[in-house]
């Protein structure tokens, strides 16, 4: 995803441009990723919506079922004008794409499949991909990757999930919408570890609720082929299901590209080393995306590309600050976030005063039905600056972007609060959270 618009953005500034391509241009997020993934959540959520809470909204509907070949044929329909809409960008823009594997050859070439593409300055954003544990191999059948369950053509009557972050609990919410039975299984404390620990209790509540069987704390040692299906060791007992799905991390797409010998240097686990301007360790080369490390998010991965063509050009605007990455999370209930949670704000020294707001006050949320969670946010007690904001619940993932602006802003929390929100709307809930960091807040 963040090769595309860096490619952009540069030809935008005036810079020719070459984009080497090995696979199809947008990447992970718009065909196995992002984009795939939520077009099969919108479909389990209109179904799971209208078959288990119809008649809570006097909805009358004698049979109500999906059929899952026709969901897939839809995500694949979106995925596919999409893809057409990039290419169109690409001869919009002027930029020269070379359909072929890249390997640097020094710090001004780049060999593609024979040919030498030479140019002035490099940009490496070659992602990443979907990991394994030991004792754990992927067959994309029966042991599967997000890779393979996001393109399949049916589910599957149970899974187990291994890893609560952000792919395990989407695809978790997937399965359950559509009725396969869930066991969703964590190494660490609590689901979702990188976001708040609020955030965590409450999703840990809602999927309980929701019939998942959601287990933190459980560390797995292994899977076999067992009975048709899959059995996962763990050291609290065997869990049996009809699939695995391993949603434990990706890792950096750096090995072989010839890094070392352009003088660009990785960490221990294979992520580019580089600055706030996205510039690597080797003068002429930047590296963007998931191959960084930091957030592995598609929206991240542009926002980078476009710093460092930024700084390729000589027109910086700001360096890239991960602090101010929107996480979003697709779940029932969605997660959002940016910037710090309160256990890292008192890290860093901060002395904080936390605003919290539930949906359940808010009639909007009443008005969909939807009043699990709350928006939190955490400001420096004595500036009042926005320090982080937590989101948990519906439209969660659309509501973030103005404590994102804020933070963006250097605001602090009353201008949130001040800000007049329209009624009735779930975007309430941030203004009350807002006027909570001082004790202000109207309905609660």
């Amino acid at each position: 995803m963040g090769g595309y618009p860096a490619a952009i953005r540069a030809s935008q500034l005036g810079l020719k441009v070459a984009l080497v391509e090995g696979g199809k241009l947008g990447g992970t997020c718009l065909h196995v990723g992002c984009i795939p993934t939520k077009a099969l959540l919108e479909s389990s959520e209109l179904y799971h919506r209208v078959a288990a809470r119809g008649a809570e909204f006097g909805i009358k509907a004698e049979v109500v079922g999906y059929d899952y070949p026709r969901i897939a044929e839809r995500r694949d329909a979106i995925v596919g004008q999409l893809y057409k809409g990039v290419q169109y960008l690409m001869k919009k823009n002027k930029i020269e794409v070379v359909q072929a594997r890249g390997r640097i050859r020094d710090r001004n070439t780049i060999e593609a499949d024979g040919k030498m593409v030479r140019a002035k300055n490099l940009v490496v954003a070659t992602g990443s991909t979907v990991k394994s544990l030991p004792g754990i191999t992927l067959d994309g059948e029966l042991i599967v990757s997000s890779d393979n369950a996001v393109v399949a053509k049916s589910v599957p009557e149970s899974i187990c999930i291994i890893g609560a972050g952000a792919v395990g609990v989407e695809f978790a919410t997937l399965y359950n919408q559509l009725g396969t039975k869930v066991t969703l299984l964590e190494a660490l404390d609590r689901l979702v570890p990188l976001e708040d620990e609020d955030v965590s209790k409450e999703m840990m509540s809602a999927f309980k609720k929701a019939g998942i069987d959601a287990r933190a704390g459980v560390k797995v040692a292994g899977a076999k082929k067992a009975r048709g299906g899959v059995s996962v060791e763990t050291d609290q007992g065997e869990v049996w299901a009809n699939q695995l799905l391993v949603a434990v991390g990706r890792a950096a797409v750096s090995k072989d590209l010839g890094l070392e010998q352009a003088g660009v240097q990785t960490d221990q686990r294979g992520f580019i080393k580089v600055d706030e301007w996205m510039r690597t360790t080797a003068d002429g080369i930047h590296a963007i995306g998931d191959v960084v490390g930091g957030y592995l998010l598609a929206h991240a991965a542009a926002h980078e590309g476009m710093t460092a063509v930024e700084d390729i050009a000589g027109q910086r605007v700001a360096p890239m600050e991960q602090d101010l990455v929107t996480r979003c999370t697709y779940s029932h209930p969605q997660i959002a976030s940016v910037g710090l949670t309160e256990k890292q704000a008192r890290e860093r020294g901060h002395e904080v005063k936390v605003g919290k707001f539930p949906f359940s006050a808010i009639g909007r949320a009443q008005i969909h039905g939807e009043t699990a969670g709350f928006v939190k946010m955490i400001a420096d007690a004595k500036t009042g600056q926005l320090l982080g904001t937590h989101i948990v619940g519906d439209s969660a993932t659309e509501l973030i972007a103005e404590p994102a602006l804020t933070q963006l802003f250097q605001g602090d929390a009353w201008e949130v609060g001040r800000n007049i929100h329209p009624h009735p709307t779930l975007s309430e809930a941030v203004m009350e959270a807002a006027m909570a960091v001082d004790g202000r807040a109207i309905h609660f």
